[in-house]
């Protein structure tokens, strides 16, 4: 009889390698790859209300921050040794060197975003467990085709502690600037009426 659950070993790579892929053209600049976990993993392809969601949430977050924070787009952040991914968002400490000596860590991250229209699973799955095993406190999902934002707090090891799912008519502050109110609304892209 035939054993059908064959165990496999998987080569992880690091960020130190994964870099030196991009430099030797293993990896192209032009590709549009993260790692995370130890894998290379293709990014989905961003339709329009992904890009129209970025860019509100950019706007709104560059012009509530101002001088607080940096509000870094689709840039990688470097969670450990194995996962460098590059979160749509990400709202990180100002560094006086604007990082040109390493990227964004978890001890420099106030919030990370992703947004979701064909990758809702995935940015709540494993990009989650991911974040939450880094140590980054706030994680949101906007998730732009339901138009509802998922927060996700207290992170462990096992995942995040605390999820809670808002509609589009909710607020919200980040937890590193609890002062600012945001409405979901205001992240997500208008509703097109034909």
């Amino acid at each position: 009889m035939l054993n059908t659950e064959a165990t496999f070993n998987l080569r992880l790579w690091t960020v130190e390698e994964y870099h030196r892929m991009a430099e030797t053209g293993i990896l192209d600049f032009s590709e549009r790859v993260e790692l995370l976990e130890g894998k290379i993993i293709w990014m989905s392809a961003k339709g329009t209300a992904h890009r129209s969601a970025v860019g509100r949430t950019d706007r709104l977050l560059q012009s509530l921050l101002s001088n607080t924070a940096w509000v870094s787009i689709q840039d990688p952040i470097t969670l450990n040794n194995r996962s460098e991914p590059e979160p749509d968002i990400a709202v990180v400490q100002i560094d006086p060197l604007d990082y040109a000596d390493h990227h964004p860590t978890p001890n420099e991250v106030y919030l990370i975003i992703e947004v979701a229209d064909s990758s809702l699973k995935f940015d709540c799955e494993t990009k989650c467990k991911a974040y939450a095993q880094a140590g980054i406190f706030d994680y949101w999902v906007l998730d732009v085709l339901n138009r509802e934002l998922y927060v996700f707090r207290e992170p462990n090891k096992d995942g995040y502690q605390s999820k809670v799912i808002l509609r589009e008519d909710k607020t919200i502050s980040p937890l590193q600037f609890p002062n600012i109110q945001i409405q979901v609304l205001e992240m997500l892209p208008p509703v097109v009426t034909k």
